[in-house]
């Protein structure tokens, strides 16, 4: 057993006071896990746009102060009662949604939305009582979609806390909490195409580029990125693309350009962006008779789309994912067993490191443009 089991613990973390003002360093409490929960202490924490996006807190109701951060892998410090399947000492990722095993989502091969434990943003608290286990001279300090990996130590349910192998390298594995498994369980489970298919992705972020890595993994023959931002193809050809499109570029709509390039549509296409025209364009591009369009980026909430039932009697289909339809506890573990076996590379996706005490720079990168992930090292 840990010596500080059952203890609170002192550490450093990032604390956002204020939205889009620069995190600060602060010396925070750590409350120990409860029934069915594991403290975690952060060695590798990375930053996702969804941090980026909640700390603007544009249009959003404020929920400050807050540790942001979900993204990240760590070692098990210690555990709460009921919790049979981790101990400290484990190598584990901490991951936004979760997987409790005994609701109708879990018991289904066909989901991986869990009742309980389902991503939400607007939770600041541990479900358990409502209390944060964080805080400053005994005030509370909110979670953030249940990890707030920030912090040097954190508190997790069990059900979001993952274990892997103890050889992967925590410096690397833990961008695999969040959009690099979006990006490639959509092609791999959702998509799920033929090798030697085409498949176009709208979007080159970090998660269209996995969706990319997804479709060079899954052997397909042409990969075709669409964006508006022409730096993207030279990234994104080291990610496998083949063939790249900026709309702006062209006189025809978009998916008419696709389907000249794939002899009448492309057998799958992945939307990373969230944009509804982008969505629809995914959907016309797809080939008549198998096409398939899979929703990835989350659109705004009062977003709507209409197309031609015609689509659907042509035999093309349209569907969404989170998490690349991975169940985080039975299914990541496949996800660092791909990056062991060479299968999965994942150094392309890391442009910066720096130590907890930077960390702004993180932000920085990102708002500029010039990353796709930076790796904080939380013990620096």
């Amino acid at each position: 057993m840990s010596s500080t089991a059952g203890k609170v613990i002192p550490c450093k973390a990032a604390v956002a006071w204020e939205a889009g003002k620069p995190l600060v360093i602060e010396n925070v409490e750590v409350a120990p896990p409860q029934e069915n929960e594991v403290r975690i202490k952060v060695k590798y924490s990375s930053l996702c746009h969804t941090d980026l996006h909640f700390w603007e807190s544009k249009g959003l109701p404020p929920m400050f102060p807050r540790i942001f951060g979900h993204e990240a892998s760590g070692v098990v410090e210690s555990v709460g009662d009921g919790v049979l399947d981790l101990k400290a000492g484990d190598h584990v990722l901490p991951v936004f949604t979760g997987e409790c095993g005994e609701c109708p989502h879990c018991k289904s091969e066909e989901s991986n939305m869990c009742d309980l434990l389902r991503i939400n943003p607007a939770r600041e608290v541990m479900i358990s009582d409502g209390n944060s286990r964080f805080s400053i001279n005994g005030k509370p300090i909110s979670r953030f979609l249940g990890t707030s990996t920030f912090s040097q130590y954190t508190v997790v349910h069990s059900g979001c806390v993952v274990k892997i192998n103890p050889k992967a390298p925590l410096d690397k594995v833990c961008i695999l909490s969040c959009g690099i498994t979006t990006g490639l369980g959509a092609v791999l489970n959702v998509a799920k195409p033929k090798k030697g298919a085409s498949i176009a992705v709208f979007g080159l972020g970090t998660v269209g580029l996995a969706a990319v890595e997804g479709a060079r993994i899954a052997g397909a023959s042409k990969i075709i990125g669409v964006d508006l931002n022409p730096n993207r193809f030279k990234e994104a050809k080291k990610f496998g693309l083949t063939d790249f499109i900026n709309p702006k570029e062209h006189k025809k709509p978009v998916h008419e350009v696709l389907k000249d390039m794939t002899n009448g549509g492309v057998d799958r296409s992945i939307e990373c962006t969230g944009n509804i025209n982008a969505l629809m364009s995914a959907l016309d591009a797809a080939h008549d008779g198998w096409g398939r369009a899979v929703l990835v980026g989350v659109p705004s909430i009062d977003a709507v789309f209409k197309t031609s039932p015609y689509n659907f009697l042509d035999g093309k289909t349209i569907t969404g994912t989170t998490f690349g339809n991975y169940k985080p506890k039975t299914g990541l573990p496949s996800m660092v067993d791909l990056f062991m076996n060479n299968t999965l590379e994942l150094d392309k996706f890391i442009t910066h490191r720096v130590p907890l005490s930077e960390i702004n720079k993180a932000f920085d990168y990102m708002i500029k443009g010039q990353s796709l992930r930076t790796i904080i090292d939380m013990e620096n």
